[in-house]
């Protein structure tokens, strides 16, 4: 089964998540085919809206903590491999989405988007979420802090408080309350989410692609920190959180089901 299915709408290329059994979760081989698929649909004159949206009832539940799921990418290049002892993939999802992509990128959550699937979707360009979605941020409970650029275009989307609340208090948000603090841009009754998803992106090619890329270059720079910097502290920091003690036993404690015993180790 292809883990990541590709296709093509006019001038629409839609990116879909297709592990259903696994919620979507990210395993190496598909973060690394959507980073490349990412790159593609930016380089391809053809393309003019991208849309990433998910198989089944979920977006995507985030990385997948089972060991199989875990397990490095076979046969992937040496540059590759170098990539991913540097930067690895969670840090260049939001460098090909926001820095790499000038062409504006829908995210289509019809389903859960949790830990590493919120920061996909906070790195997308605008938001639509069914009705029956739900955001959860869920790094404190596996004992670990953001990645996939999530300590940037979270507070950017609603405010630091907020996204320090978020983040903290790791409460699982439902689409009106997700459209309430500013995560997403619009609800879509379940019935009717692919129809509208479909809809609004090629309403965007209604809009002259080089005027589309334009803008979102300028109000890219009119926000801009320096992305790869921060992704790469990100990972700096979620390497110390889970080298700890606490981290270990919150990762076990969230595979387990169980509420972790933290000790402040």
């Amino acid at each position: 089964m292809t883990e990541l299915q590709i296709t093509d709408d006019k001038h629409v290329r839609t990116l879909q998540l297709n592990r259903p059994e696994k919620k979507n979760a990210l395993s190496q081989t598909l973060a690394w085919d959507l980073v490349r698929a990412i790159d593609e649909a930016s380089a391809d004159d053809d393309v003019w809206v991208v849309a990433i949206t998910g198989s089944g009832d979920s977006f995507c539940s985030g990385l997948d903590l089972t060991p199989e799921g875990n397990e490095p990418d076979t046969g992937i290049s040496s540059e590759r491999q170098s990539l991913l002892e540097d930067l690895r993939w969670v840090g260049h999802l939001p460098l090909a989405l926001r820095e790499r992509c000038d062409k504006p990128v829908v995210a289509g959550i019809n389903g859960v988007a949790a830990g590493a699937g919120l920061a996909i979707a906070m790195a997308c360009d605008i938001r639509l979420a069914a009705q029956s979605a739900w955001l959860f941020p869920g790094y404190s409970r596996i004992g670990a802090s953001p990645d996939g650029g999530l300590s940037y275009t979270l507070p950017q989307a609603i405010g630091y408080e907020r996204a320090m609340r978020f983040l903290l208090e790791s409460k699982r948000v439902d689409a009106v309350d997700a459209l309430a603090l500013g995560l997403i841009g619009e609800v879509v009754p379940d019935d009717q989410f692919q129809a509208r998803l479909t809809e609004y992106c090629l309403e965007l090619t209604a809009i002259s692609p080089t005027a589309a890329a334009l803008t979102k270059r300028v109000v890219r720079e009119a926000t801009k920190i320096d992305l790869e910097a921060q992704a790469r502290y990100e990972l700096q920091s979620i390497g110390k959180a889970f080298e700890t003690e606490d981290g270990k036993e919150s990762r076990a404690a969230f595979l387990e089901r169980r509420p972790p015993n933290i000790t402040g180790q």
